[in-house]
């Protein structure tokens, strides 16, 4: 095991139920989703310490039910600010730690500060284009819930194009063929517009059918 396993359950126990109040594009799921991904690119970086990887993977998105457009802030506070992690890094580390939080956010003015924030930026990425019509979708329910559905498909064509155009703000740090095969898909998709609608909508429907409650989606 990669990672100290009283660290691990301290977080599986106190840190992950937190992400029940999150809605589902930044849920417990997305969560794992990231700290599996943040291993594999640690896992390409000579002298990395998994516990701090684990530890940011884990804390990175959990202020975002309490504002999502200043979340990486806010978490980085939560986890500044968790006395029972003083038992498992030194003052530098948790510095560290706290700065890639806030440095993992795509939008960020800045690159991270370090190889931990450019692992778990790189992590938070989608790559698939199927988990990206979900994720802008259910995000753009949680900002605007007054919205219709196609008012949320505009509202996402938009936010990815910026974000995933041939121009956009993502960066990526680290070589990864199933982030390139995604990117080249999605970009693909956003040069049609009708099509990119049509094909969320679509996939949103399908999605909304097989749910038994409707705000899954």
């Amino acid at each position: 095991m990669k990672v100290n396993n009283y660290l691990k359950e301290y977080i599986e126990n106190n840190i992950f139920p937190v992400y029940s109040k999150n809605e589902p594009a930044h849920n417990i799921d997305h969560i794992k989703y990231v700290i599996n991904r943040s291993f594999k690119f640690a896992d390409t970086v000579p002298n990395i310490n998994y516990d701090m990887v684990y530890t940011i993977a884990a804390y990175h998105d959990i202020g975002h039910h309490i504002d999502p457009k200043r979340h990486e802030i806010i978490s980085g506070k939560i986890m500044s600010e968790d006395e029972n992690l003083k038992n498992f890094f030194s003052d530098e580390e948790l510095k560290i730690i706290k700065e890639a939080i806030e440095d993992h956010r795509s939008s960020s003015d800045h690159d991270p500060r370090s190889i931990y924030g450019k692992i778990v930026s790189t992590a938070d990425r989608n790559n698939t284009v199927e988990a990206c019509l979900r994720r802008s979708f259910t995000y753009g329910k949680k900002l605007e819930p007054n919205c219709s559905d196609d008012e949320l498909f505009e509202r996402a064509y938009k936010h990815l194009k910026m974000k995933f155009g041939e121009n956009g703000y993502a960066k990526f740090f680290f070589k990864d063929e199933e982030y390139e095969n995604f990117l080249k898909e999605l970009r693909e998709l956003l040069a049609d517009k009708k099509l990119f609608i049509e094909t969320q909508r679509a996939y949103i429907n399908k999605l909304k059918n097989s749910c038994s409650n409707s705000q899954e989606v």
